[in-house]
C-alpha cells in the first residue's frame, strides 16, 4: 500500500460491530484496512488486497481461522494475529504449529490489538530487513549448553528453574505460552505445583533482568493466557 501509512491490515471478523471498532482504531493509528466477515472470503480478499498483516478470528462462518492461517502460511510469510473468544482454546492454539505470530483473546482492548499489530509488524519487518544491514547488538544471550545467561555481557545469577523458564521464552521470541505450558517445560518431574508458581518465577526473573541492565518489559504478560518475551 502507500508509503504514507504504517501498513494495510486485512480484518477477518464475523461480528460487524467489533470489526467496525477495530477499523476505527486502526485508522486512528494510521493503518488502512479491509474487512471481510466470512471465512470463504478470506483468501480471495488476501490475494486482492495484499495486506501487510491479517487479523484473523478463529470462529468464522464458511471456514475457520485455523484452516485459513495454514493456507496463508503455504502462500507466504504475511504476519497473522489470531483472535478467539474461547479462552479454553488458547492452549490448543498455542500447541498447534499453524504459524500464527500472536494471539488475542476476546474481550480485548482495541488499543491493545493495535499495539500488537504494530509490534508484530515491527518484528516482521526487522526480520525481513536486508542482510547487508549492520546487525543489531544482542542484549540477551542464553547458552543452554552451559546453563548461563547474560545481559549485555553481565551474567545473570539464576536458579535452575529460572534459567529453564528464560530459555523457553527466549527460544521462541514473540510466541505466547500459557502458564500450564511453561510448567510442563520447566518441571520435568511433573511435581504438584499451581500455575501461579510461574507468576512468582516470572517476577523474580524480571527483577534479575532489570538489575543486570535489561528490562522487566522483555517479558510481557498476556491477559488470560500467560507470557511471551520480546527484546
Amino acid at each position: 500500500m502507500g508509503l504514507q501509512t504504517p501498513g494495510h491490515v486485512l480484518v477477518v471478523e464475523d461480528e460487524p460491530r467489533l470489526a467496525a471498532v477495530l477499523g476505527d482504531y486502526l485508522a486512528a493509528a494510521g493503518y488502512t484496512h479491509h474487512w471481510v466477515a466470512d471465512g470463504n472470503a478470506a483468501l480471495p480478499a488476501f490475494h486482492a488486497q495484499r495486506p501487510d498483516l491479517v487479523l484473523l478470528d478463529l470462529m468464522l462462518p464458511g471456514r475457520d481461522g485455523v484452516e485459513i492461517c495454514r493456507d496463508l502460511r503455504r502462500i507466504g510469510a504475511v504476519p497473522v494475529i489470531m483472535v478467539t473468544a474461547r479462552v479454553e482454546e488458547v492452549d490448543r492454539l498455542l500447541g498447534l504449529e499453524i504459524g500464527a505470530d500472536d494471539y488475542v483473546c476476546k474481550p480485548f482492548s482495541p488499543r491493545e490489538v493495535v499495539a500488537r499489530v504494530g509490534a508484530v509488524l515491527r518484528r516482521h519487518r526487522t526480520a525481513s530487513a536486508s542482510p547487508l544491514a549492520a546487525p543489531a547488538p544482542v542484549p540477551l544471550r542464553v547458552d543452554e549448553a552451559t546453563g548461563r545467561a547474560s545481559v549485555r555481557g553481565r551474567e545473570l545469577d539464576l536458579t535452575p528453574v529460572e534459567f529453564r523458564l528464560l530459555a523457553v521464552l527466549h527460544g521462541a521470541l514473540g510466541r505466547a505460552f500459557s502458564r500450564d505450558q511453561l510448567l510442563g517445560r520447566i518441571y520435568d518431574d511433573r511435581r504438584v505445583v499451581t500455575d501461579r508458581t510461574i507468576d512468582s518465577h516470572v517476577k523474580n526473573l524480571r527483577r534479575k533482568l532489570a538489575e543486570a541492565g535489561g528490562s522487566e518489559d522483555w517479558i510481557k504478560s498476556i491477559y488470560s493466557v500467560g507470557y511471551r518475551m520480546e527484546l
